[in-house]
């Protein structure tokens, strides 16, 4: 892969290094997710069958981020580790050992520098586990079916993360908003509205008539929360 720049502030935070691989990813052919499946970055190129990397975020090379990226080799085609350049150029990630265990591990090393430049310092080997293939097909599925890249990786796991479902449940509590509806009602909108509101995962909805749902208060309070479910 080659070099990209990115012109951003010095990353202090694990977000911070998102746009910059994202930006690096994108300009080899890939479209970027962030926080999909518990990973910080899942790209996805489409292809028979489509090229999955995942990509994780860490400010510093740690052992918490080789574990991290020997948990998401059964699931996708290539990991890449990506940390933050020590400000003295003599960190870890620059140290022979390191470089030498990722190519060991197969895993590919990303260093982002304080202007935002985007440096392979390892590429990904042949080398993989045995794969996961549902794993592999749950990161794909949620990938193609969230709308736009609405959570950035490297994301504080406390946070709420705008999955595909979250973001479904969303768009009902939207027309429920208006008014109290049947799930065919919203089934042009959303196929699985039956289901969303069935299960109620977040409380948001409630069953006034059978048949018919309106919104409850927490559902009042997401939409205010999470005005719109699109875009980045």
């Amino acid at each position: 892969m080659a070099i990209l720049s990115v012109p951003v502030l010095e990353p202090a935070t694990e977000t911070a290094l998102y746009r910059p691989i994202k930006r690096f990813l994108e300009a080899q052919g890939f479209v970027v997710k962030g926080e999909i499946g518990g990973c910080d970055i899942v790209a996805l190129k489409e292809g028979e069958p489509p090229l999955l990397v995942v990509t994780e975020l860490k400010l510093a090379f740690t052992l918490e981020l080789v574990l991290q990226g020997i948990d998401r080799t059964a699931s996708c085609d290539e990991v890449w580790l990506a940390v933050r350049a020590s400000p003295t150029g003599r960190g870890r990630e620059r140290d022979g050992r390191v470089l030498k265990l990722c190519r060991m591990l197969g895993f590919g090393l990303l260093l982002v520098s304080p202007a935002g430049r985007v440096d392979p310092l390892v590429e990904p080997s042949a080398w993989k586990p045995r794969a996961n293939a549902k794993r592999r097909a749950r990161l794909v599925r949620e990938h193609r079916r969230r709308i736009g890249d609405p959570t950035e990786g490297g994301t504080a796991m406390r946070a709420p993360i705008m999955t595909a479902y979250r973001q479904r449940a969303l768009v009902c509590a939207g027309v429920l908003a208006l008014a109290p509806a049947a799930p065919k009602d919203l089934r042009p909108q959303v196929p699985d509205a039956a289901a969303i509101l069935q299960t109620n995962a977040y409380g948001w909805f409630e069953r006034i008539a059978r048949g018919v749902y309106a919104l409850t208060d927490a559902g009042r309070a997401a939409l205010v929360r999470w005005p719109q479910t699109s875009g980045e």
